[in-house]
């Protein structure tokens, strides 16, 4: 007995046979789209088609005349020159930024001196509007209410008053006590999604006494930036400064110059760290069983082996000399990940630290794409709205509210 053929299997020729004397002949492509968009066979055959199609060159550049590929060649010439002058621009541009980098160096220098306890901004250097005068004004709105309300406003703070005159001492005192801006570098790294998945809670006490991230601009070869994350005297290691270097390609690839996009990062370099006993947290002690083979005795012996840390962006893997293909691709998408982080410290976080710090600077792409899809949902036509397929759909109690609003 032989099987049913299933109606899904048909393919996109299929359906053009059967349609031939009908909808084709009156031009009717319409048709042609409406079996296809019905039958999930044909659809899954189309798909196939495509994906075939995608990414494969269409043969018209080798269908072209010889003198129409020569003036091609000058056109790729021509390009090759168009980014040979962006490499200059590049250039220029780095010279700019090492002009200007005093001026940026001072200005960070006094924010870590805030952070760090170093001294206490003036007055005026506070002078900076904030949500929180806009909760002052509020609060002397309440100064100003009628003579009863403020009886009562003046009832219920002595009350409250009573109640807390110990607390808010003890409060006060510990205000005082606090230095500076606490943990400002673990709070950033902790707010952005990019840092914070290399922060594990093992490392937060450490990162709690991070002072300050600066950014070192090279422009003698290797050419590049470095990052110095300055610690203040802790238990974990003996060393202040933690450096991780990046070397720069300014000048397109010959063997490739048209993938050139802009300067790019080549290689890094991290620093030692010494770690003082039992503080080491990029290791860890791992027991494992072991079984002779001749004697069948078994035996148990502890292991060292790396644990997540963030402090494992200092001992990046090494870039092998060579070509790229040279590359193990798990090694290849650790170096991307390490360079774009690298870029983005130094181009986002390091000058705007505090906006990033308050959550201000952190971008939420998701959140804006669903609030743009919610505005221009309301903004176009209301959907239609069947009554005789809603079952809560109460004809009398609809009749009634009309009336009522009249």
């Amino acid at each position: 007995m032989s099987e049913p053929e299933n109606p899904s299997s048909e393919t996109v020729e299929d359906v053009e046979e059967e349609l031939d004397g009908e909808a084709v002949e009156a031009g009717d492509s319409q048709a042609i789209a409406a079996q296809l968009m019905k039958n999930p066979g044909v659809l899954a055959a189309l798909q196939d088609k495509l994906s075939s199609i995608v990414g494969s060159p269409s043969g018209y550049i080798q269908s072209l005349p010889k003198e129409v590929k020569r003036r091609i060649k000058a056109l790729k010439k021509l390009q090759n020159e168009i980014i040979n002058v962006e490499a200059e621009f590049y250039k220029e541009v780095n010279l700019l930024e090492l002009k200007y980098a005093p001026k940026y160096t001072a200005l960070f220098e006094k924010r870590k001196e805030v952070v760090s306890a170093a001294r206490e901004p003036t007055d005026e250097e506070c002078d900076w509007p904030s949500d929180e005068e806009e909760e002052d004004e509020k609060d002397e709105e309440g100064k100003l209410a009628p003579d009863s309300q403020q009886g009562e406003l003046k009832d219920k703070t002595s009350l409250e008053g009573a109640k807390e005159a110990g607390g808010d001492g003890e409060e006060k005192k510990a205000e005082e006590d606090t230095k500076g801006i606490p943990s400002f570098w673990l709070t950033i790294f902790k707010n952005v999604d990019m840092l914070s998945e290399m922060v594990q809670e093992h490392d937060e006490p450490i990162m709690a006494h991070l002072q300050d991230i600066q950014v070192v601009i090279h422009d003698k070869d290797p050419v590049g930036f470095s990052l110095e994350f300055r610690f203040e005297p802790n238990e974990y290691f003996t060393e202040t400064v933690l450096t991780k270097r990046y070397e720069m390609r300014y000048e397109p690839d010959p063997q490739d110059p048209f993938a050139f996009e802009g300067p790019e990062i080549i290689k890094c370099t991290g620093c030692t760290i010494t770690w003082n006993k039992g503080k080491n947290v990029t290791v860890k002690q791992i027991k494992k069983k072991q079984k002779h083979k001749g004697r069948g005795l078994t035996r148990t012996v502890t292991k060292q082996v790396q644990a997540d840390s963030f402090f494992n962006f200092f001992n990046p893997p090494a870039v092998p000399e060579g070509s790229e293909s040279e590359v193990d691709e798990e090694i290849e998408a650790l170096l991307g990940a390490d360079f774009e982080i690298g870029h983005f410290i130094r181009e986002r976080i390091v000058p705007r630290a505090v906006l990033f710090f308050t959550g201000e600077a952190i971008e939420n792409d998701d959140y804006d794409d669903e609030e743009n899809e919610e505005s221009s949902s309301s903004d176009g036509e209301d959907d239609e709205y069947d009554e005789d397929n809603d079952p809560d759909f109460n004809p009398e109690a609809t009749k009634r509210a009309e009336l009522a609003s009249k």
